[in-house]
Formats: C-alpha cells, structure tokens, sequence
C-alpha cells in the first residue's frame, strides 16, 4: 500500500516537473518569437524613417552630389566675373573681331559672352550643347562664324557652325563628321590659323598633328621634346610653335604654295637660353614678339622678327625672374607692352618694356589657373581656375601705352602728330583714372 502510494506521488511529482519544463519551454520560445516580431517590427519603421523623415530630415539627409563652394575674389581691377558655368572652365578664346570671349567647361557646355558687356552688371551668354561629352579646349575661327572644340571622350575635333538669327543671336550646329582619331596621348592644345588655312591638335606624346579644314592629314610633327607642354600657332597663322621637358622652344613654318596648296612643314627657328623645362609661351598679336616662362623661375622676353631663312636666330630681349609652378600659364598683350603670368592661383603682371613687376593678384581661383588671355584691344585679361570666368582692368598696359606716346611726343617733327599723341595721352590717362578711382569690384 505503502509502495503504491510513494509510487502514485513520484508519477504526480513528475509530471509536474515536466509541465513545468513545457511551460518555460513555451515562454521562451514566445519571448523569442516576440523579440524577433519586434525586430522585423523595427527594421521597416528604420526603412521608412530613412525613406520618408521629417522635412527637416530630409533636407539634410538625401543624398547629393554635392558643388564645391564657388571661391570669391575680389579686387579694385576685377572688372567683372562671368559665372554661368556650373563645372570647372577648361578653356578661354577671344574672337578675332574682338567681339566675343568663349569658354568651355566639363559640365558639357561652351560658351559665348559679348566682350561689350564686361562692364555690365549682368553677363549673358549664349550656350552650346556637347552631347554624350565635354570640350577641354575652344577655338574660334578667323571669321568669327565658327568654332572647333577637342571632345574629352571621343578624343576627336568636332567643328561648330555659329548660324546667326534674326534677333542678334545664334543657333549652334555640329558638323555631321567629327575628325578622324590621331592622337594617343592627352591633347594639350589645339588651334586654328588666322589664314584659314590648317588646324592643329597636339598630345603631351610629342605629336603635333596638322590638318586641313575638312580633317585630312597634311603633316604630323615629332618635336623630340619628351613631352609636349604646350604647343600654338602664331596669330599670323605661319608659325606653330612647341614647349617641353626640354629648356628651348620649337618653332616650325607651315608651308603653303601662291595658289593655297599645302607644301610642307619647315623647322624656323628655336628659342634657347632657359635653364630648364618651358612651361608655356605666348606672341604678340603681330608675331614679331614672344615671352617663355620656364621651371628655372624666369621669363624671358624674345624679339622673333628674324630672318630665319638667312640662319638670323631671334633676340633675346629681357629676362626676368618670377615665381612659377608646374603648369604655369604666360600671356602677352596683343601690343607686347604686358606680361601676364600664374603661380598656381596667383597672376602677376609685368612691364615688359622694364620687366617691373606691377600688379599681383592672389588666390584669384579655388584651384590652380588654367588659362590667361588678352583681349585683342589690349583692355582686359581674363582667367579660369574654376566654374567662374575673371576679367581684370589692364591697368599695366595702360601705364605702358602713356609712357611710349610720351617718348613718341618728345621725338615728334609736326605739329599734327604732335596734337594726336597728347590727345591719345589724355584718354588714356582718363581710362586709368577712371579704373582706379572706381568703387571696389
């Protein structure tokens, strides 16, 4: 009896033992199912917090591509600043009338601005599209009716007609063929000659290509400088000229016969006497001046109006030391009387008749100056660094332009050349007046 009884009660205890057993079992696995309910719960009301917050939120939270922040300059001789591009400018030219600047930028579009309205407060331009692409480098025509562009991508010349309409602007239209691809290396600059007669593309492989307005080749150049730095024609569209890793500068002649016919390309002349690499170089609108700056921390100021057929080698004029960066730029004024040029952000502008340093500018882009350029009437010069265009009042030319018709008026015979020189004497020293004694830009 005794033994049924503990029997029946050791039965009872177990079973209770393994009630128990289930039941915690139960609620561990409902605590479990519930914790993992409350993180799928949680996850989508994250998701929805990041997919729709507060205006607030997402204000500060969409993600964007985000603009620099556009750097600022200001200075007494900043003319103005043109500013509709909204990616960094590659490449700056003015039109041979004088009449218009144009510009290109990586954000795919180019650019034409009335030189007319520099002085204005707002600046208008006229907008071409580069489709699928961008142009690293702009050139306008001898007529003014038209503009070529190197395309990044495509790594090709395309060619733009400027169709005039009836209200004064144009309408732009992309020649059906682009050019055939030539080069291997990075473009480093291209150009088209004031005659008409050939374009030129050049890579930093030592190639300089020369073609003729419908994309043939005519000749292909090996300037054996290593690299190529930087290569242009000469405003009297003979001459077409190179720079490198080497401390002189290559000039060749592009020749053509009395009936236009392309004959051959000819070494001219060299320009030696740097002590190092040349990191550009520019001519005089009449092509009988040129300036170099180089890495040995000097520019140098050339007299080119030779007779290089008769071996007469060009005049060394001036040198000047200066301060330089890789990838300096140099300008000289169409009149040869101003020397522009850039240390990284910097400008600095020279006499080049006394090699006297006048005018600095700093920090006049947020990255380093790509492009400096005179305006054909000796007014302004104009740089890229960044999304914003810079025009400068060239004050230094027109110091210099006073001091040569003062020399002029000392040595003039009559009377009326005499009247003319003091009247030019006096609008010029208006001009300047008038620049320096206006508000701050």
């Amino acid at each position: 009896m005794e033994f049924a009884a503990i029997l029946a009660l050791s039965v009872l205890i177990g079973a209770l033992v393994i009630l128990v057993a289930v039941a915690v079992g139960r609620q561990k696995s409902e605590l479990s199912e519930q914790n993992e309910q409350n993180k799928d719960a949680d996850a989508p009301v994250e998701e929805n917090a990041a997919k729709a917050p507060s205006k607030k939120q997402k204000h500060q939270q969409r993600p964007r591509k985000e603009r620099p922040q556009q750097h600022t300059f200001t200075h007494q001789l900043l003319a103005s600043v043109l500013k509709s591009h909204s990616g960094n400018v590659t490449c700056l030219d003015f039109s041979s009338n004088g009449k218009y600047l144009v510009s290109c930028a990586d954000d795919r579009t180019i650019r034409i601005w009335s030189t007319k309205d520099f002085l204005e407060r707002d600046h208008k331009s006229l907008r071409a599209n580069v489709e699928f692409d961008h142009a690293t480098f702009v050139r306008f025509s001898p007529d003014s009716r038209a503009f070529i562009t190197w395309l990044a991508n495509g790594e090709t010349i395309r060619i733009y007609k400027m169709i005039k309409k009836e209200d004064g602007t144009f309408n732009f239209k992309a020649a059906p063929e682009d050019f055939p691809q030539k080069h291997k290396g990075i473009v480093v600059n291209i150009g088209i000659a004031e005659t008409g007669k050939f374009i030129m593309s050049a890579s930093v492989d030592t190639t300089i290509v020369i073609w003729d307005l419908k994309g043939e080749v005519l000749a292909t150049i090996n300037t054996n400088q290593m690299t190529n730095s930087h290569v242009a024609i000469s405003p009297c569209g003979r001459f077409v000229a190179s720079c490198g890793f080497t401390p002189d500068v290559k000039v060749w002649e592009v020749c053509f016969g009395k009936s236009g016919e392309f004959k051959e390309v000819a070494r001219a002349f060299d320009l030696k006497g740097h002590s190092a690499g040349v990191y550009a170089f520019d001519f005089s609108n009449d092509s009988r001046r040129m300036v170099t700056v180089s890495k040995d921390g000097t520019w140098k100021l050339w007299d080119t109006d030779v007779e290089y057929k008769k071996q007469q080698d060009p005049y060394l004029l001036r040198t000047v030391p200066c301060q330089v960066s890789e990838g300096s730029r140099i300008a000289l004024s169409p009149d040869g009387r101003v020397v522009a040029i850039s240390n990284g952000c910097d400008i600095g502008m020279y006499n080049a008749t006394t090699g006297e340093l006048e005018e600095e500018f700093h920090s006049v882009h947020s990255e380093e100056i790509t492009n400096l350029k005179f305006d054909i009437n000796n007014r302004f010069l104009v740089s890229s660094g960044d999304r914003a265009i810079c025009v400068f009042h060239n004050v230094t030319g027109y110091r210099a332009a006073i001091q040569d018709m003062q020399v002029m008026l000392k040595k003039a015979s009559n009377e009326g050349m005499r009247q003319r020189l003091q009247q030019q004497i006096v609008d010029a020293q208006t001009a300047l007046d008038t620049v320096l004694n206006a508000p701050k830009n």
